[in-house]
């Protein structure tokens, strides 16, 4: 599909491809940019949320470059392993993360596990760190969710509807090699995580006094809300035999947000912690 325009990209909401430019060997991808501007404006906003909860930003800044070495890789392998029917017999595809293929997922993992050996060694708490960052979390999955656009992947079910994506011919699943137009399931993920950051801003800014935790709880519920859901609309889902990977996930993320919130409010108790301070 040849489009001529900018206007005409926009309406025909088609990906103009995964490669900004190219120059002899070097290759600036799209995917690659998207992940670094959300690591970047993740860390600013973060940064700012210190600010008002009496935190170091220094302290944030060394954070991030944990998260990244954590959540990057895990993210990678978490898709890696889920696909290694394909992997097994293309290793040298294993590490061609540039190609797309992470899983956020496994980067949440990778990320609260570096987060919680950060904190146990800055002796701070886990859960105020977690409340400041998962703001910064919600908009980096925005933002990064478009490189899904550019790489013509993460798309759900044939549609009609207006908003129709196209796929090109060598990105549509065999079984519908004769559909051009489908759901942009990424577009729904990134306006639903527009909308939770939305939900998590306003309670760090209106409840100063909530307990530590409950903004990263409110973040792992609502967001696994909209993942289960959008998930059930896409045609390259992570399997796991009959089932989809992401929704099994979205159902633990739901339950462990509601029991964590039921411990602080119902039970009015304080969640384990690195540190627990006053």
């Amino acid at each position: 599909m040849i489009v001529d325009s900018p206007l005409a990209l926009l309406a025909a909401f088609t990906s103009p491809g995964p490669e900004i430019f190219r120059v002899g060997s070097l290759v600036i991808r799209w995917y690659g940019v998207l992940i670094a501007t959300a690591i970047v404006v993740g860390l600013q906003l973060s940064q700012r949320l210190a600010s008002y909860r009496r935190v170091q930003p220094e302290l944030i800044s060394d954070l991030a470059i944990w998260l990244v070495l954590g959540a990057i890789p895990c993210a990678r392998l978490y898709y890696v392993l889920f696909q290694w029917n394909y992997y097994s017999q293309n290793l040298d595809q294993v590490f061609a993360i540039w190609r797309g293929g992470i899983a956020i997922h496994g980067a949440i993992l990778g990320g609260t596990l570096a987060a919680m050996i950060f904190s146990r060694l800055q002796k701070v708490s886990f859960w105020q760190l977690a409340d400041i960052v998962a703001p910064s979390l919600v908009l980096g999955q925005a933002i990064g969710r478009w490189g899904n656009f550019f790489n013509s992947e993460a798309f759900g079910d044939p549609t009609n509807l207006p908003w129709k994506l196209f796929i090109p011919p060598d990105r549509r699943p065999p079984s519908y090699a004769s559909s051009a137009y489908f759901h942009p399931t990424f577009l729904y993920e990134s306006l639903w995580n527009v909308m939770v950051l939305g939900i998590l801003l306003t309670l760090f800014f209106r409840f100063p006094r909530a307990k530590r935790g409950t903004i990263f709880l409110v973040y792992a519920v609502a967001y696994s809300l909209g993942r289960f859901w959008i998930e059930g609309l896409r045609t390259d889902s992570l399997m796991l035999g009959p089932l989809r990977v992401a929704q099994m996930v979205s159902l633990i993320g739901i339950g462990i947000g509601i029991l964590g919130l039921g411990w602080l409010y119902f039970l009015n108790r304080n969640l384990p912690d690195t540190k627990q301070l006053t």
